[in-house]
């Protein structure tokens, strides 16, 4: 078979491939159906698709096709290992001796399944590389330079598909991950104000009465103890109590043309005296930029003052704090909290806007869920990214009314 029949071969059969990938919105299915095809179009043995997880700097397998099981339990391979070459993300490397190659991790397994040549078929947007399609040959080829820029410009319209469908699925997690969480947050407001009301008469009696009698008693006295801790207990049932009536309330807010970056400022100044006593430092980056936003002022302090409280609270003593205010791609301001703290672990970074979870010893759990409130009602989003030893960031965004 010629060249040219070559080419109009792979183009009718990677036509058929991208038309039916612009029709899935499952990444799997997207995944499985490239090294399925690429093993078509080729007769090829099978092949791999591994996508770069950016947080370990790995390529790890995502797909596969007709290559067996011993083969794909093999763990994830280094970015340095597929990426030695200068220019490898932007070419298609044939691999003609898979006993000597750099970048083969298991040749005794490949010579195993019968593959004498390989390709690694590069899945790059803007330079960058995501993605790797490996194809497994039976026997040595040789490939025109057409097939093979054919093969890389297709390569290249599957990456960008790859990354259309992980938006995608990221914005429709995001999505649910919302509805289900207003939900939560309406149902729960309800309850909470049932129970604030039903909690609050009984606890300011017991608390009065509690004051009443420690007043009474004298110094050294047995009960002293016992009603101090009766008063603390009750202290701390009474903050609980104002939190779930300030979260059932979820007032709207009243807005007015502020200036951002002056919430902010002032919002640090409250918090100064208690990272002085904590030998922690606050970094601030104000953009001069920023235009006036229509918000609620006081319940925008309010915000950014917990957010510092909790990043002085994961720092203990002394650690940095930076504040940076700014502009997104999106045209929306944004306020970032990074502290350089112990960070919170994957398991919980789903729930730590949920109502009364907390991981604080005298923490009721409300602080962020009605951060979370106040910014929802400003039209905005909230977002946290952390590393377990090295810090969170907490980042507000608000739109331009």
């Amino acid at each position: 078979m010629n060249v040219a029949t070559d080419y109009r071969a792979f183009f009718q059969i990677f036509r058929d491939i991208i038309r039916t990938m612009h029709s899935h919105d499952h990444l799997d299915e997207v995944l499985d159906l490239v090294v399925q095809k690429a093993s078509e179009v080729l007769h090829a043995k099978g092949a791999l698709l591994r996508l770069l997880n950016p947080e370990t700097d790995q390529f790890e397998v995502a797909a596969a096709h007709g290559i067996g099981e011993n083969y794909l339990k093999k763990g994830p391979v280094s970015k340095k290992k597929i990426l030695f070459e200068p220019g490898c993300q932007s070419r298609v490397h044939e691999i003609t001796d898979i006993w000597s190659a750099p970048r083969v991790e298991y040749p005794q397994q490949a010579w195993d399944e019968g593959v004498r040549m390989m390709l690694d078929v590069p899945l790059s947007i803007r330079a960058k590389m995501i993605g790797l399609i490996r194809i497994y040959l039976p026997e040595k080829r040789e490939h025109s330079d057409d097939q093979l820029d054919f093969l890389l410009t297709v390569a290249e319209q599957c990456a960008c598909i790859i990354e259309r469908v992980r938006l995608y699925e990221n914005q429709r997690t995001h999505y649910f991950h919302m509805a289900a969480q207003l939900e939560k947050m309406s149902s729960l407001g309800r309850m909470a104000a049932g129970i604030a009301h039903e909690i609050n008469n009984p606890l300011t009696g017991i608390m009065l009465f509690s004051t009443s009698m420690i007043k009474k008693t004298t110094k050294g006295d047995p009960f002293e103890e016992g009603l101090q801790i009766i008063i603390d207990e009750t202290t701390r049932c009474k903050n609980i109590v104002e939190g779930l009536l300030e979260f059932s309330r979820n007032p709207s807010p009243e807005k007015k043309i502020h200036d951002l970056n002056d919430i902010v400022t002032k919002a640090i100044k409250l918090v100064e005296n208690e990272t002085q006593l904590r030998y922690i430092k606050i970094n601030h980056a104000m953009s001069e930029d920023l235009n006036p936003l229509l918000l609620d002022s006081n319940q925008l302090e309010q915000v950014f003052v917990n957010l510092l409280y909790n990043a002085i609270q994961a720092i203990g003593e002394k650690g940095e704090i930076t504040v940076k205010t700014g502009e997104t791609p999106l045209h929306q301001a944004f306020v970032a909290v990074s502290d350089t703290g112990n960070g919170i672990s994957k398991d919980l970074m789903e729930t730590i806007f949920d109502p009364f979870f907390t991981t604080k010893q005298d923490g009721t759990g409300l602080g962020l869920a009605i951060c979370h409130n106040i910014v929802h009602n400003h039209g905005g989003d909230i977002q946290v990214t952390s590393k377990i030893g090295k810090g969170t960031t907490f980042v507000v965004t608000l739109p331009y009314n």
